[in-house]
């Protein structure tokens, strides 16, 4: 079966979500952005930090729920989309479906926690009062390999700073043990 051909429309609004999840990894949050819009226009953005902001719910996707009901002053947001670049998980599914956005496109599948079908189908679920429609895997590859290509410089700054603070170790060790046999730190007495 091959994948249904993506809208130029979903592709350009994919890719204000990309800019968005770079500007998470500016930060050092992981790269996840989101974009919520309105007919063509763009209501609002939001990129995952909740390791700065100390807050759990600082994903993308609730942050753009959050900005663009200020920008409406409605806590309802009928009629609106929502792209992100990673797939909502359980908690963003919630508030994605009580701010009654019409639409989800997500561009990466999240095997671990994405509640559109990778671990659960919260959308799928016939007994809630609202169905949003969810389009999966635009832009997946190059979603996905942002989110690769992070965690894997993530692994790579831990392991150098796992090396660099043994290299630290096995030199403060050899330091002393060079003391040990010499008597002593320069100024201490030496000697028996």
């Amino acid at each position: 079966m091959s994948p249904l051909p993506v809208s130029e429309r979903d592709l350009r609004f994919m890719q204000l979500a990309q800019a968005a999840a770079e500007e998470a990894r500016a930060a050092g949050e992981v790269p996840v952005g989101a974009v919520l819009v309105r007919g063509d226009e763009v209501i609002a953005k939001g990129f995952n930090h909740p390791i700065g902001a100390h807050d759990p719910s600082a994903h993308a996707e609730m942050i753009a729920l959050r900005a663009a009901a200020q920008a409406v002053e409605n806590y309802r947001l009928p009629g609106c989309e929502l792209y992100v670049t990673l797939e909502p998980c359980l908690m963003c599914a919630g508030a994605i479906m009580h701010a009654r956005i019409a639409r989800v496109v997500f561009g990466a599948r999240d095997p671990k926690t994405g509640a559109c079908g990778s671990v659960v189908d919260a959308f799928a679920n016939g007994q809630l009062n609202h169905h949003t429609t969810v389009t999966g895997g635009v832009l997946e590859d190059e979603c996905g390999a942002a989110l690769k290509s992070f965690f894997a410089e993530r692994r790579r700054a831990s392991r150098e700073a796992r090396a660099a603070a043994r290299a630290g170790a096995l030199t403060a060790s050899g330091a002393a043990d060079e003391d040990h046999v010499s008597g002593g730190a320069q100024g201490e007495p030496g000697g028996v």
